[in-house]
């Protein structure tokens, strides 16, 4: 299959630049997402200024189980396979945790609270009383905020990386139970 839309390559405009500079691990190339919206300075830039990555109200994990729990629900396995291969880690998921983020599972009540908050979101579009209180009880204003915002932002990057047809990085997790 071909490219949608062909990504870039160097040299990237000095603003493009700098920003895959400052997001892209040593010694990993940018993301063909990135590549690719690159193609668009106004529509990169406005995904960079809306980007969730850094230090939130939410721990690196608490962050990561929205973020991969929305991208399964979506079907987008190019941005989960991103995030489990660079934050999985980091974010101490055991193996049955990583498989929980795309089937389902057992989570500790915070953390299910944070996957009900994405379920209900993807699913009816807003959050019932019966999840808002659940998540309440956990979380802060800021950190609900941080969740809502994080479903968001991640519901438009699956659309592009869905709409775009983007084949996974060489180097990214696949969805449990593909090769």
């Amino acid at each position: 299959m071909t490219d949608r839309i062909a990504p870039a390559f160097p040299p990237y405009e000095p603003a493009i630049a700098a920003a895959l500079d400052c997001i892209m691990p040593p010694g990993i190339e940018p993301l063909r997402l990135f590549r690719t919206m690159a193609k668009s300075p106004r529509v990169f830039a406005r995904m960079f200024a809306g980007g969730l990555l850094d230090k939130g109200p939410l721990s690196l994990r608490q962050r990561e189980i929205v973020i991969d729990r929305t991208t399964a629900r979506l079907g987008c396995e190019y941005e989960w396979g991103v995030h489990i291969a660079l934050f999985a880690q980091k974010a101490e998921f055991t193996e049955g945790e990583i498989a929980a983020t795309v089937h389902g599972g057992n989570w500790p009540a915070d953390e299910q609270a944070l996957v009900a908050i994405v379920d209900d979101l993807v699913d009816r579009r807003t959050i019932s009383e019966t999840t808002w209180n659940a998540a309440s009880a956990h979380f802060d204003e800021t950190q609900l905020l941080e969740a809502i915002a994080l479903v968001g932002y991640y519901h438009t990057i699956s659309f592009l990386c869905r709409g775009l047809s983007l084949p996974l990085e060489a180097w990214s997790a696949r969805f449990p139970g593909r090769g």
